[in-house]
């Protein structure tokens, strides 16, 4: 199935076996929790002249003809320059890379998908092997996990760099200083790495054997056994209770609700907090007991694994039976896993392999935004004949800093709520780029408020509802004349109802048709719940029969369809039962309407549109009633002038939209169309389109009734917080999986696009042709937002990624509509690679992780969708407001204190090392090192590092003030707070002063090399003091007492170091002023620099600040 997919283009060899391996991942079977497009957006070329067929990519080329386009040259932007970074650090990571694909390629081999057959109740009888039902999130195991944290340490060429430098001291010509200078920080940074990762593998490991050790109930010829979810094997019959996780991909046997239905929240799965129905197997739901399952012979044919999760085709065959009995399976009576039970004791046939164990579950290494390029500056700065261990003491102060802005957001009292779940990056929210967001959930609060009903010529808004309660507490003519002739044949009614059309009816009569048709075509199943808590669920159903109000909820697939429920019961026409085969209406008189379910046609993507055919059961007319998407009904409904202009007057004011309409069937009409849906339905072949045919024999000429508006409220303060990112520079993508009209007016409402800019519809496109001339008229449009399906999206980036990626960036914000979670990891993938911009990943639901994973930061919102987005992202928060204060604030401040940390360390180790060079150049070359021991241990640790460290807690501003002028983010975005030209300030900086010390301890010193030593070290120390009390821009108290401190541990250390320093000459006056005048030459000038270059020119937060 996956190679019949061309949903990428090959752009190289590595891509293309890249691709290919990731399609065997997640090739788990109909739950394997990806989304693929349907192979009928396989693209032919309709002509070859087409791959020379140049866009026009510059403003030249739209001087010419439109039709000059065949010949104009292809002009593509000439790729980014690579810098020292990437060639350095890049091919190191390549070369590792290419060799750990080789090894998987080796180990991995592709299975085979076949379709199965599987006997109730009888694993043994499988003919192949099946995986184990476990979900494993673990990045290694007991054999891997050393060489995979060593891996992932010095697959980075900063750490690869001293890891070789520390071997060369093992030969006597190249040794410089002790062995302990270099292994003890090493093994230091490496059991600190090591016992991380075991820390977190081994919670990895508690989340997953909790998971795995659920126990379920197994049914078995004995009775009940209890079984763990690791253990359920392929052909089980097990039974699970309400609200409990499904352990498996699962096909649906059997419910305690008489109905043969049940409801399944899909929360993890699909990022939608509504309830899903499924119906049980008819044949296995007529036996009398349970026990029964054992004493037939039937079995299941399920299609190979696929990844499209909502579509399955199968047959239940029961074999004991004469004839044997053949039923067709539809997704409609199989359970994903993962997915909550609502409600009902089911028993289910275990099918196929649990999505959970897709690898994509488990989370990739991320590394913050400053990262590279400070280990690159610090790779430049080391020399490498000097022990200072300053790649690794530069990794220990960054991760040490991380881990304080971590602690720091969770602290913060403005944001509750916020969790930092990986320690690595937090400096990454400081330079983003790209917002790629969610829109249901996140942007939305994905509560259906029910605003405005349009009948053609008039229209209810919420002012003027309590009208339609009047209409219908008023009973129209033809339902008196219906009701009174219920005695008379049903011939009667069907003619008068087939010439109805031509009579103009009344307002009354259209209101009562529309409200019914409202109440009647949906999914919404009634639900009370049982108040005495004992006896079980049909006992109590049977029992209550009150159908009192305030104990009714309503379970559904869809919030829409919740809105209209409950608005129709608010006018008078209340839902108060419901079950696989009845509707049950009771009216604002009182009356309970019953009608018989005959056909149901679900809501699906493709066809955007669902129906209900009933039967009245007080006049035996039978009615098929549509509701969809105005773009779906449309070419449906009888011709009209009003629906087109209305559908846009609501999606202006940001309504959801649904046209609703019906047909009248005779007898006749309703039993040929049964015999050809049952006969498409058992079809194995092509069963779909066979299906959607017969139906679409019946979607022709519908009466157009109504037109509903329902709002999707906002989430708080959204529309301030995407103005706040707009400010700073942040273009924000939405990414959803619903319809375009919907994007559109949320993305209007949320002022995600501003009332005042234009918007371009990318037209849909099924080919090369197509997309070619689409891009082209885009490419002509200025400062608008796009907005574009996931289809369409497809084809462009199959043939004209890169230039849909440059068009696209140029755009203010994008809308991208119909995403498959697959699609929205896409394309942050695309952002990274064709603009090596900083994108950060937004979502509330399941659908979302695959985008927040593939993002460079990904931010969870806890919300009704579950956890999962959450505990998959880096960041957590729980509302989408919390994000402005989360980037403005600490985003900002932790790659500004990040910069100059890391710039601060890599300074503490050039001026030594400018020092050693001093010192072996007066001393003719001689390898010998000028601090030894403790002393190059101490300089690193306790006597400098306490005030270095202390600037984690600097700040340039206050956070009041970055979120008032959010233009002070956009500055981050240029890289000027830890780039090339900053880093050579701090090289100068470094040999000036190393200069000074060392030849000003050479020029002051007496008798013996041991004063050089003691009057050289002092004033070093008390440089760094000194420098980083020159950094600090605010001061904190924290910061006052880490330089007392450290100053006062290397005063306290001069008395015991006596192998270095003489004691008695420390204690002179002579020594006191050497000292104190080598310290004012190093420091002064750097100060009176400072302060003329901030009152020259002053940088942009301290005007702010003033």
């Amino acid at each position: 199935m996956a190679d019949q997919i061309p949903l990428y283009p090959v752009r190289s060899a590595a891509a293309a076996a890249h691709r290919k391996r990731a399609a065997s991942y997640s090739a788990a079977g109909p739950g394997s929790g990806a989304e693929w497009p349907s192979s009928r957006y396989q693209l032919e070329d309709e002509s070859a002249h087409l791959d020379e067929m140049p866009l026009m990519m510059s403003e030249e080329g739209f001087e010419n003809d439109e039709s000059d386009y065949h010949t104009l040259p292809r002009a593509r932007t000439a790729r980014r320059r690579r810098g020292l970074e990437r060639f350095v650090c890049g091919g190191w990571k390549l070369l590792c890379a290419s060799c750990c694909d080789w090894l998987v390629n080796i180990c991995q081999r592709k299975r085979e998908l076949k379709a199965r057959t599987v006997w109730l109740g009888c694993p043994e009888k499988c003919e192949e092997k099946h995986p184990r039902n476990s979900i494993k999130n673990q990045k290694y195991n007991i054999f891997t996990f050393i060489p995979g944290v060593l891996y992932e340490q010095f697959k980075f060429f900063l750490n690869l760099y001293f890891l070789v430098v520390s071997c060369s001291q093992f030969v006597p010509a190249l040794k410089i200083g002790c062995l302990y200078t270099y292994w003890a920080p090493l093994g230091f940074v490496l059991a600190v790495t090591i016992m991380r990762e075991a820390i977190d593998e081994f919670r990895r490991f508690q989340r997953d054997k909790e998971v795995n050790s659920q126990l379920y109930s197994k049914l078995t010829v004995r009775g009940k056994v209890q079984v763990k979810s690791s253990d359920i094997q392929v052909g089980d019959l097990i039974i699970v209770e309400k609200n409990q996780r499904i352990p498996s991909d699962m096909v649906f046997l059997r419910t305690s609700e008489k109905a043969g239905s049940c409801f399944i929240r899909t929360d993890q799965l699909d990022g939608e907090t509504d309830w899903k129905l499924k119906v049980a197997v008819s044949c296995t739901q007529r036996l009398p007991a349970l026990g029964d399952l054992f004493s037939i012979s039937a079995y299941v044919y399920a299609q190979k694994p696929q990844l499209d999760i909502h579509s399955f085709e199968g047959t239940f065959t029961r074999e004991d039976s004469d004839p044997p009995i053949h039923e067709s399976l539809s997704i409609e009576n199989t359970l994903w896993a993962n997915t909550i039970v609502a409600s009902g004791l089911r028993d289910r046939l275990r099918d196929s392999e649990t999505l959970l164990r897709s690898p994509g579950a488990v989370t990739p290494h991320r590394h913050g935004a400053g990262e590279p390029s400070v280990q690159t500056l610090g790779t430049v700065a080391v020399p490498s004949r000097h022990p200072e261990p300053e790649p690794v003491d530069l990794r220990v102060n960054l991760d040490m800093g991380k881990a304080a802005y971590g602690w720091m957001i969770m602290k913060d009292e403005s944001i509750p709520g916020t969790v930092v779940r990986t320690s690595t990056i937090p400096e990454e929210l400081g330079r983003l780029v790209y917002l790629l967001t969610d829109k249901t959930g996140t942007l939305t609060q994905n509560e259906m408020v029910f605003k405005r009903l349009h009948l053609g010529t008039v229209s209810y808004g919420a002012d003027t509802m309590d009208e339609i309660q009047g209409h219908l507490r008023n009973p129209c003519p033809q339902m008196q004349s219906q009701a009174g002739g219920n005695n008379a044949s049903s011939t009667p009614p069907r003619k008068a109802q087939s010439s109805a059309p031509k009579v103009r009816k009344s307002v009354s009569s259209r209101v009562h048709e529309a409200v019914k048709a409202i109440a009647l075509c949906h999914n919404v199943s009634p639900v009370y719940e049982s108040r005495a808590g004992v006896g079980g669920e049909a006992e109590y159903a049977e029992a209550d029969q009150d159908f009192s109000d305030g104990n009714r909820t309503y379970q559904a697939a869809s919030p829409d369809e919740v809105a209209l429920v409950q608005w129709t019961e608010s006018v008078g026409l209340t839902l108060v039962s419901r079950d696989l085969g009845s509707v049950q209406l009771r009216t604002p008189s009182g009356q309970i309407q019953t009608y018989c379910i005959l056909q149901m046609f679900p809501f699906t993507s493709e066809s955007k549109r669902m129906g209900v055919i009933v039967r009245d059961e007080s006049t035996a007319e039978i009615t098929f009633y549509m509701k969809g998407a105005d773009v779906a009904m449309s070419s449906i409904v009888q011709y009209n002038d009003w629906l087109e202009e209305e559908c846009g007057n609501m999606a202006r004011e940001g309504l959801r939209t649904l046209v609703v309409a019906k047909r009248a069937l005779t007898e006749e009409q309703y039993q040929d169309f049964e015999s050809r849906y049952s006969q498409a339905k058992l079809s194995i072949h092509d069963r779909a389109l066979k299906v959607a045919a017969v139906v679409e024999s019946l979607e022709r000429q519908m009466e157009l009734l109504c037109l509903t508006g329902v709002e999707d409220r906002l989430q708080a303060d959204v529309r301030p917080t995407l103005e706040l990112l707009r400010n700073a520079g942040i273009k924000i993508w939405m990414l959803t999986g619903d319809k375009l009209e919907t994007a559109t007016c949320i993305a209007k409402s949320s002022h995600l696009v501003s009332r005042t800019q234009d918007i371009h519809i990318f037209r849909p496109v099924t080919n090369r042709g197509e997309a070619h001339l689409e891009l082209n008229a885009f490419r002509r449009k200025h400062d608008c937002a796009l907005v574009i399906s996931g289809d369409s999206l497809e084809v462009c980036l199959k043939y004209y990624e890169h230039e849909l990626a440059e068009l696209a960036c140029q755009c203010p914000a994008v809308v991208c509509c119909r995403c498959s979670p697959t699609q929205k990891a896409r394309i942050a993938k695309l952002l990274q690679h064709h603009t090596g911009k900083r994108t950060c990943a937004v979502g509330d639901g399941g659908n979302d992780v695959s985008m927040i994973q593939a993002a460079d930061c990904g931010i969870g919102i806890e919300g009704k969708e579950g956890r999962q987005a959450s505990l998959a992202a880096d960041f957590s928060v729980t509302q989408f407001r919390h994000i402005g204060r989360l980037l403005m604030v600490h985003g900002r401040s932790s790659y500004k204190r990040s910069a100059a940390l890391g710039q601060f360390v890599m300074h503490r180790g050039l001026i030594i090392s400018t020092m050693q060079a001093v010192f072996s150049s007066v001393f003719y070359f001689a390898s010998v090192p000028l601090y030894q021991g403790f002393l190059m241990v101490g300089y690193a640790t306790i006597y400098t590092m306490f005030p270095v460290f202390s600037l984690v807690l600097d700040q340039d501003v206050k956070p009041e003030t970055a979120m008032l002028y959010p233009e002070l983010y956009k500055d981050l975005t240029k890289g000027r707070s830890l780039s090339f030209k900053t880093f050579l300030v701090w090289v100068l900086i470094s040999i000036y002063q190393g200069g000074i010390l060392m030849y000003g301890a050479l020029l002051l010193f007496e008798s013996e090399f041991v004063h050089v030593l003691a009057i050289s070290f002092t004033a070093l120390i008390l440089t760094e003091l000194l420098m980083v009390a020159l950094t600090i821009r605010t001061w904190h108290w924290l910061m006052a007492v880490a330089e007392v401190l450290s100053l006062g541990c290397y005063v306290a250390s001069l008395a015991f170091l006596n192998e270095y320093f003489d004691v008695a000459f420390i204690t002179t006056v002579t020594f006191v002023w050497k000292v104190s005048a080598i310290t004012m030459v190093s420091c002064l000038p750097l100060y009176v620099l400072k302060y003329l270059k901030r009152k020259l020119s002053p940088p942009s937060y301290t005007k702010l600040a003033s």
